[in-house]
């Protein structure tokens, strides 16, 4: 294989990457690729459909064929790709199937009832599974944790309160908290019940059964005594503080609606957004309610396929974060190639910095209660999401329009760069959407089932931000830098591996810091350097690439392993070797064999594994962009690297 991987191999597979990118390039020179989760969001689609009576037929059975392509061999589904069978999507996904008209009796409706049944039945599901079946009338609210909407009325200083939790927590929670005041019930008009996954009765349900993913300890018993004092409780509140605080959930939503982009531009808190105006009374073509349904819709992807289209729902949609790393491997191919420069860079990442441009956040969102004198600047990771930039994707595209040498993007690069500096946390890390979002005691509520209620400083995003700050090259901002170096060194892992909060996982993480590492100057011996890259190069398949699987954030899970190598994890171990200096290492030659070797004919790569994660152990995503950009990117860089009399990288990113 080796033997094989000449230069004008390696050219013709990067320039046949390069030229398949540029063929998916929207006109106006942004890319956005498919975002895969798992088979909830579809089947809460078809279920929200059946709770508001919008039944659309012809839709229903094309989420279905989704829905039934992807039942795992145990008779349930998963939460990834050839994943063990989880029971709360297995719950919901059997739903939508029986909404959808499914038949009882049909044999993949018997197995995944058999599944079902064996692990516990329907009431072992988590606890947003839990509100589902209690809004359709399945199982008593008592089996929901309570969840009083006087919380909004709590002001940030309180020990809990909504600006305590991540962005994600809190628009996922607030229009929950009046549908758990209201309690609506589902119309339902099809009469659809699940009775025969239970196996108590449903109606003798008392208490929700749920535990934190990070384990039952006393921090859990106690939240849940709380919970048990919180109910009578609830029958103590005056009307007029209920509504009051209904009142306040609503404008909240409202203020937060985000066009057609939806609330959070998350699909579970626009979701819950429809849900609270109908129950609230908003008929359907209310500009509020109207919108909030084009938002869902906007998720929805249709494919031809040889038994018919099948449609899935997205959990969102990711153009901000494409469009950025992809114009990254646009530059990295460019570098060399026709004799061009980066500092001439391509047309292509002109109109793409264009675009990205019109999508800068100039208003002050979410973060500002914890900064209320910070500067907005920066960029959501959605079309639209102005309450809610994150600095991951602001360093991204930072990064690329300095690296473009646009004079037209220095402004903004410049109130990029105030705006993170601003939103490094005490501890010297930077969470993704907030400062210092980490009273860990929040994550054992009731509520928090899934472990992952806060948004706490992680490796990966830290990277970045000091990627993007060492590449500016501010003699001023090396104070922030060292503070958040010193954190990185604090968190690797005793393995020399570093934790992927946003990316599967110690690969993605690793990489990450590697990076950041090398835009920091660090030295290629530098013991934490030297610790990381060996790290990566015991953790390479024999076949010469990389892979990693979701198990590794099971406890005790494998780390840096899977039972094949997969293109995005081969090109950020092979990219994370680079920054450290090892491009002329075996273990890098072999990598890009690997890749090359592995391009479709069309030039491209296949990966039908998820590649990242949205709640570790709960929630999983499939960037359908990764298996494109990264390998060209890793493939183009090791080109430039290797013709070059320099190891070093030369960019943040």
């Amino acid at each position: 294989m080796l033997d094989a991987l000449t230069p004008n191999t390696l050219e013709d597979c990067i320039e046949r990457a390069g030229a398949w990118l540029e063929g998916v390039r929207q006109p106006d020179g942004h890319l956005v690729f498919e975002l895969e989760s798992d088979v909830t969001i579809p089947s809460e689609y078809v279920l929200l459909m059946h709770y508001l009576d919008e039944i659309d037929d012809g839709l229903a059975a094309e989420i279905g064929r989704y829905i039934r392509r992807i039942q795992a061999d145990h008779g349930g589904w998963a939460l990834y790709h050839d994943g063990a069978f989880d029971i709360s999507a297995s719950v919901k996904a059997y739903f939508a199937l029986k909404a959808i008209g499914d038949a009882p009796d049909a044999p993949h409706m018997m197995r995944a009832r058999e599944a079902i049944l064996a692990a516990g039945g329907a009431a072992k599901t988590n606890v947003f599974t839990r509100f589902q079946l209690a809004l359709f009338g399945f199982v008593p609210w008592r089996a929901t944790p309570a969840m009083p909407v006087e919380l909004v009325l709590l002001p940030a200083t309180a020990p809990f309160s909504i600006w305590k939790v991540s962005y994600w927590s809190r628009t996922v929670t607030v229009p929950l908290l009046v549908l758990a005041a209201l309690r609506p019930s589902a119309r339902n008009p099809r009469g659809v019940r699940i009775d025969e996954l239970f196996v108590v009765p449903p109606e003798q349900v008392r208490d929700w059964h749920s535990r934190s993913v990070l384990g039952d300890n006393w921090k859990g018993r106690g939240f849940r005594a709380i919970d048990a004092m919180l109910r009578p409780a609830e029958k103590l509140i005056p009307r007029a503080t209920r509504q009051k605080a209904i009142d306040a959930a609503v404008a909240f939503v409202t203020e937060r609606l985000n066009g057609v982009d939806g609330l959070g531009a998350i699909y579970p808190a626009m979701a819950n957004s429809v849900m609270m105006f109908d129950a609230l009374g908003v008929a359907a073509d209310d500009p509020r309610a109207a919108t909030a349904r084009e938002s869902l819709r906007r998720l929805l992807v249709r494919h031809e396929t040889p038994d018919g289209v099948e449609t899935y729902c997205q959990p969102c949609v990711s153009p901000v974060w494409d469009t950025a790393l992809a114009g990254h491997a646009v530059l990295e191919r460019a570098q060399e190639a026709g004799g061009r420069t980066v500092g001439e860079a391509p047309a292509a990442v002109g109109a793409a910095n264009e675009w990205l441009l019109g999508r800068e956040v100039r208003v002050r969102g979410d973060w500002s209660v914890a900064a209320p004198d910070l500067a907005p600047g920066g960029w959501a990771f959605q079309y639209r999401n102005d309450h809610y930039p994150d600095v991951d994707d602001t360093a991204v595209v930072g990064m690329l329009m300095h690296r473009s040498g646009d004079p037209a993007t220095a402004a903004a690069v410049e109130r990029a760069r105030v705006w993170i500096l601003g939103m490094q946390s005490a501890n010297g890390g930077w969470g993704a959407f907030d400062i210092d979002n980490n009273t860990d005691f929040l994550n054992y509520v009731p509520f928090a089932d899934h472990g992952a209620l806060l948004d706490p400083p992680t490796a990966d995003v830290t990277a970045r931000c000091i990627s993007f700050l060492c590449q500016l090259g501010h003699a001023e901002d090396r104070p922030s830098i060292e503070r958040g170096l010193a954190w990185l060194r604090s968190e690797q892992e005793a393995d020399g591996a570093w934790f992927g909060r946003w990316g599967t996982n110690y690969i993605y993480g690793t990489w990450s810091v590697l990076c950041a590492l090398n835009a920091a100057g660090l030295a290629s011996d530098d013991p934490a350097v030297v610790r990381a890259a060996d790290w990566l190069v015991s953790v390479q398949n024999e076949d010469g690439g990389w892979g990693e699987g979701q198990e590794s954030y099971d406890a005790g899970g494998p780390r840096g392993t899977y039972r094949c190598s997969l293109p995005s994890q081969t090109a950020w171990a092979v990219l994370g070797l680079m920054a450290a200096g090892r491009v002329r290492d075996e273990a890098v030659s072999r990598g890009v064999a690997w890749l090359a070797a592995h391009q479709t004919e069309a030039g491209s790569w296949d990966e039908p594994q998820h590649n990242a994660v949205g709640f570790p152990r709960v929630f999983y995503l499939r960037y359908h962009g990764y298996r494109h950009y990264f390998p060209l990117m890793a493939l183009s860089r090791f080109r430039n690297l290797s013709a070059s009399n320099s190891a070093r990288v030369g960019w943040g990113f």
